[in-house]
């Protein structure tokens, strides 16, 4: 029973100068950008659009994703913190005591990377971010180039959670056994659910899903991709929500759901939407 249990007290960083190291978490990100590319290139083969599209999708990708996490975690989760720190809202940064100097330049900060992204407020950088990469990018209609992007999207949300993992953050509940892991790093003696590879192996069963849809003719069915996609996502992570620690938000003005479930349901609701008015329309 005990070899269930797992005492987990990683490094967050692969090495560190000073005040400045490289996090996993922020390796993560790059590993899934990274292969994100990849996938969205042999997409792009497939379906004879030239590369040249493909780099300034990569760019707004990576602005859209880290802006709208960002963004998302500080509105939903984490105003009454930030409103006092706006600095810190865009920065990889955090207040520390006086006389703690970041590159001997910023006093009272220290470098902790990028911490603190909501994937709800991702998604919503992605559509608004890819609807002004559209208009500039004509080359296919927007629901065509969402419907791509949520393959390499699953497998991405995969890695961060596995960097969420490495950082000891995002924790399940206690598991009330000796199953589980003992999130060393945040003092904890008592074993919790590791909600986030819950979570990641999840989303890596979702990209699986969405990479056999594509494979049929239903891919050429607009929006269709884009519906599972979100019935997926949004299903994984409401039902993960029940073993997870509370991460705050709005949940206290309505109680019986975590936000992370709240901000779940329309998106769910509006996949199956997706789902139901392509099987309508006849393939393109």
């Amino acid at each position: 029973m005990y070899l269930l249990k797992i005492d987990w007290a990683p490094s967050e960083t692969l090495f560190k100068i000073g005040s400045f190291g490289i996090h996993i978490y922020s390796l993560m990100f790059i590993v899934a950008f990274a292969m994100g590319y990849v996938i969205t290139k042999k997409i792009f083969n497939k379906e004879g659009i030239k590369i040249e599209y493909l780099e300034s999708l990569f760019i707004y990708m990576v602005i859209s994703i880290l802006l709208g996490a960002r963004l998302g975690d500080v509105i939903f989760y984490s105003w009454d913190y930030y409103q006092d720190h706006l600095l810190e809202i865009l920065l990889p940064i955090r207040a520390k005591e006086r006389g703690t100097m970041l590159f001997g330049l910023i006093d009272g900060y220290s470098f902790i990377g990028f911490r603190g992204l909501a994937s709800h407020g991702a998604v919503i950088g992605v559509i608004i971010g890819l609807f002004l990469y559209q208009r500039k990018f004509k080359f296919k209609p927007l629901v065509w180039i969402l419907d791509r992007v949520t393959i390499p999207v699953a497998i991405g949300a995969m890695f961060v959670r596995i960097g969420n993992f490495f950082n000891s953050e995002i924790v399940g509940k206690y598991s009330g056994s000796n199953f589980g892991v003992v999130f060393k790093n945040n003092g904890e003696t008592l074993p919790r659910h590791p909600a986030q590879l819950y979570e990641a192996l999840f989303y890596l069963l979702l990209f699986f899903v969405l990479r056999r849809v594509y494979q049929t003719e239903n891919r050429n069915k607009p929006g269709y991709l884009l519906g599972v996609f979100f019935t997926g996502m949004f299903s994984i992570r409401f039902l993960v929500e029940f073993i997870k620690e509370s991460q705050g938000g709005f949940e206290v003005f309505l109680p019986g759901l975590s936000t992370g479930q709240w901000l779940s349901i329309p998106l769910f609701l509006f996949g199956l939407f997706l789902i139901f008015r392509a099987s309508k329309k006849p393939i393109s």
